[in-house]
């Protein structure tokens, strides 16, 4: 393979354009990171939950810190990121304690994604064991939210399904194309796909429902709200394919938002979440349309991914207009 080629030494200061990428973007997402843990700490009266958040602030307060050894070390300019100017701490409280845990419950499981895919790229091996060992602690806080959100009223397990009298082999090829007439049931895949996206779809509507409340330019609170009505109407298609199949679906957490006003962080940062989040939403539809065998799935996901496309473009343009988007290394 072409990365072996070069022979390069592993003790070497140079980054490649992947490792330069990963840890860009993840010491972005972490120094977000930092703002809102440092907010929900302030409001937290759980104390489990809190413990929880105090973990996940530790890890992300570290890996700006490593991150920023790796880029000074190449003599590489740090990004700006997020800093105590984009968050007050001090705000009202925006969000219950059920729902500061759903989030990092969600967020952890967007950092155990792209952990697993930044080591497959990374060629330095300290930089290949620096997110060897964020997937580590990361999966630690991971089983720490599972444990205790089976504790948690609002939490919905994935729907289980009956083991099947042995094997079974497919005879047609109305497995695919079935798009008009009977509908097969959903397989394992689907189901867990279905569900998954619906969790997480259902997520980025109740987040920018809160973003809306508190955003202080117009452009950006009218974003969120057409990411509301988008996020929400995709994440009901998901529900009514599950419902067809007499499934349990996820909850919903647009109760777990107060009427608060006040924005705990700056719109800058209530973009970027919303971007990033809109952005990691094209990843898991693409990846999903893939386990997916049913000819309707297939066309909801196309349906769904456009409207992710289309979000995405308009956080794009607002974060270029308000000079929020900074511009990552580029070639000469």
């Amino acid at each position: 393979m072409g990365i072996f080629k070069k022979n390069r030494s592993n003790t070497s200061n140079s980054l490649t354009a992947a490792e330069v990428s990963a840890l860009w973007l993840q010491y972005l997402g972490d120094s977000m990171a930092i703002c809102v843990y440092k907010y929900f700490l302030n409001i937290v009266e759980n104390k489990e939950i809190k413990l929880i958040l105090e973990f996940a602030l530790q890890l992300a307060e570290s890996h700006v810190t490593k991150i920023t050894e790796f880029l000074k070390s190449a003599n590489f300019q740090i990004p700006i990121g997020f800093t105590e100017n984009d968050v007050n701490v001090n705000s009202p409280r925006l969000f219950s304690d059920q729902f500061l845990l759903f989030y990092t419950y969600i967020m952890t499981i967007h950092g155990l994604t792209a952990y697993s895919l930044a080591i497959t790229n990374m060629e330095r091996q300290d930089i290949q064991n620096y997110f060897f060992d964020c997937t580590v602690s990361s999966k630690e806080l991971f089983q720490k939210i599972a444990e205790l959100a089976k504790k948690q009223p609002k939490f919905t397990s994935v729907p289980s399904i009956p083991s099947p009298h042995g094997a079974e082999f497919i005879e047609s090829p109305g497995f695919i194309s079935n798009l008009i007439g009977d509908k097969r049931p959903l397989n394992s895949s689907e189901i867990s796909t279905l569900f998954f996206n619906s969790t997480k779809t259902g997520f980025i509507s109740s987040l920018s429902l809160a973003f809306s409340q508190v955003a202080v330019r117009e452009d950006v609170r009218n974003f969120m709200l057409k990411n509301v009505k988008l996020a929400g109407k995709d994440a009901e298609s998901f529900d009514a394919i599950l419902q067809q199949d007499h499934l349990p679906i996820p909850e919903k957490w647009d109760a777990e938002i107060t009427d608060s006003t006040v924005s705990p962080f700056s719109d800058k940062l209530l973009m970027f979440h919303a971007g990033f989040l809109v952005n990691a939403a094209l990843t898991y539809y693409g990846g999903s349309i893939g386990s997916s065998f049913r000819s309707d799935i297939i066309v909801n996901y196309s349906k769904v991914f456009t409207h992710a496309m289309e979000a995405g473009a308009f956080s794009y343009n607002i974060m270029v207009k308000h000079e929020w988007l900074e511009k990552q290394p580029e070639s000469d």
